[in-house]
């Protein structure tokens, strides 16, 4: 059980160093290939006292920051990336999102950061997980280590959570605890049955978890107390299973780990 192929990406307003140092263990401890991908756009439109048009000149000056940018990018992903770490660099000049969905083909795990509200020249997490096929690993902010030594997975029996619990095999297998944990709200003689399904295929891959029937409000927040609480330094989760427009209006779990910075989350679709 491991990944083979690692894309980071490098959010091109951010500072490099914490994600890439974070990758780069990554890489080491699972003796994958390490892919740095670097990202931003254009806007189409320009804003001038006569309100939203095309203006070139002004479009080619900002495409040329970027490649400047790209090309700063690269030479810290080659000086701090170790010789030993087989590695490669690639950049594109358009969205982020659109970049590292392209990218993801040939990578067995993307590694990202929490992005930003600019698509031009940051990553939106959520289009991100629903179109790159591939599990998405968000950093905390500003974490330059993932130990992964308490996992919690947040079960729910649907097709996302079954994804996330395969799709997060490798980092589980190297976990001193793993805690997979369903909400009081969808307790019943079913769900706790699939909890016990999910801990079963666990054992069967030699990992011993525990079960855990979380009390209070099935919310995103009640989910990240208790990850607090059990000290868990990475969570596990299939993401949108209700659709992104609801998740939106209504509120969801998906949107609560989006959201937070202080835990390194594995979002599955």
């Amino acid at each position: 059980m491991s990944y083979k192929t690692i894309l980071v990406n490098l959010t091109v307003d951010a500072n490099p160093a914490p994600i890439l140092k974070l990758a780069t263990e990554l890489a080491q401890r699972f003796d994958a290939h390490l892919v740095g991908l670097a990202a931003a756009d254009v806007p189409p439109l320009v804003t001038t006292g006569e309100g939203l048009v095309y203006e070139g000149e002004v479009m080619q000056i900002q495409r040329t920051e970027i490649e400047k940018r790209l090309a700063e990018l690269r030479d810290i992903f080659e000086k701090l990336v170790p010789g030993e770490v087989s590695s490669e660099w690639t950049q594109y000049v358009c969205a982020p999102t659109r970049a590292l969905g392209l990218a993801a083909r040939s990578a067995d795990l993307v590694v990202t950061d929490d992005g930003g509200e600019d698509v031009f020249r940051a990553v939106d997490i959520g289009s991100l997980v629903l179109g790159a096929g591939r599990p998405v690993l968000v950093a905390a902010a500003n974490a330059e280590h993932l130990v992964g030594k308490t996992v919690l997975v947040a079960w729910k029996d649907s097709r996302e959570a079954r994804r996330a619990l395969s799709d997060s095999l490798p980092f589980l297998a190297r976990a001193k605890e793993v805690v997979v944990a369903t909400m009081e709200g969808d307790s019943g003689e079913d769900v706790r049955n699939s909890l016990a399904d999910a801990a079963v295929f666990l054992e069967q891959h030699g990992i011993m978890p525990q079960t855990e029937v979380i009390a209070g409000a099935a919310d995103g927040e009640t989910l990240l107390a208790f990850a607090r609480s059990i000290h868990a330094d990475l969570i596990v989760s299939g993401a949108y299973g209700h659709s992104r427009l609801r998740e939106w209006v209504f509120g969801g779990i998906t949107r609560s780990l989006t959201h937070e910075s202080g835990i390194s989350r594995l979002l599955s679709n």
